[in-house]
């Protein structure tokens, strides 16, 4: 697999679970050599773009965060643009987030939404991107002196990558991915965790959460990917749970540092476990 030279790659939005903290514990796991790079769950990307392979699949759940990916490859002068008509003020930011409560939010541009996004991203309470069970935004504002609204380094940079490489961005679920691996190839499987306890569970990336079912369903995906020798690595939560789960794989434990969560004590340094089946 060859890796581009994009040094001012980085991500552009903050997302529950980045792992960009985490890097020197994932880097080295990861392959050698590999065909295709693949994230069923990409969020913020961290690892996509600190690993920057030539080819790869990326996919999301999340609607608005996959118009965002794709605007940037597409349209990123005009998403530039667009960033500059918003302001750090707390009555813009909440009248910039009731958008998606009104039925013309669908004739929105993705330019329009993409940049929403964004400017909720970086100026909602402490970087939290969460979803109602209607799919409406609800993080309050963050009232941040200056925020870094249009970092238009980072997304012309991340743009020229989209462009110069083979990357395609689906907008499915997970097991989407499925039809277009092929043995050889790496998945990094980064999805929603389990809960640590019945008051911690945080899924509202979408409407739908993530809960049990899923991670189990999750697990038939990581065996179908096993069957066809196509290596993975999986992040989650050092629970009883997905270390039972994951039963026969190897199962590293790491410490993790969190300053992403809607509660105070779900910050600071908690166990992980990177699952990989080599």
């Amino acid at each position: 697999m060859t890796r581009r030279n994009f040094n001012t790659l980085q991500p552009v939005v903050k997302w529950v679970g980045g792992k960009r903290q985490l890097l020197s514990e994932i880097k080295p796991l990861i392959p050698e050599e590999y065909g295709k790079y693949c994230e069923p769950f990409i969020g913020g990307g961290a690892v996509l773009f600190s690993e920057k392979p030539n080819s790869a699949i990326v996919n999301d759940s999340n609607s608005e965060l996959i118009n965002l990916y794709k605007t940037i490859r597409d349209n990123v002068e005009e998403l530039i643009v667009e960033l500059g008509t918003h302001e750090n003020k707390a009555e813009h930011f909440y009248s910039v987030r009731e958008w998606d409560r009104a039925e013309e939010y669908g004739e929105r541009t993705a330019i329009e939404k993409a940049a929403r996004l964004l400017f909720l991203n970086k100026t909602c309470y402490n970087g939290l991107y969460r979803v109602n069970n209607a799919g409406e935004f609800n993080s309050p504002f963050g009232r941040y002196k200056n925020p870094n609204i249009v970092n238009d380094i980072a997304l012309r940079a991340m743009s020229k990558y989209f462009n110069k490489s083979d990357i395609a961005i689906l907008n499915g679920d997970f097991e989407d991915v499925l039809s277009k691996l092929e043995k050889n190839d790496f998945v990094y499987i980064d999805p929603p965790y389990d809960a640590v306890s019945s008051t911690s569970s945080f899924t509202g990336y979408t409407e739908n959460g993530f809960g049990k079912e899923s991670q189990r369903r999750l697990r038939a995906f990581c065996s179908v990917l096993n069957d066809k020798e196509i290596k993975f690595m999986l992040s989650n939560s050092d629970t009883e749970f997905i270390n039972g789960l994951y039963e026969g794989f190897t199962i590293r434990t790491i410490q993790a540092k969190r300053s992403i969560n809607s509660r105070a004590n779900g910050r600071g340094n908690v166990n992980e476990v990177l699952v990989t089946n080599y």
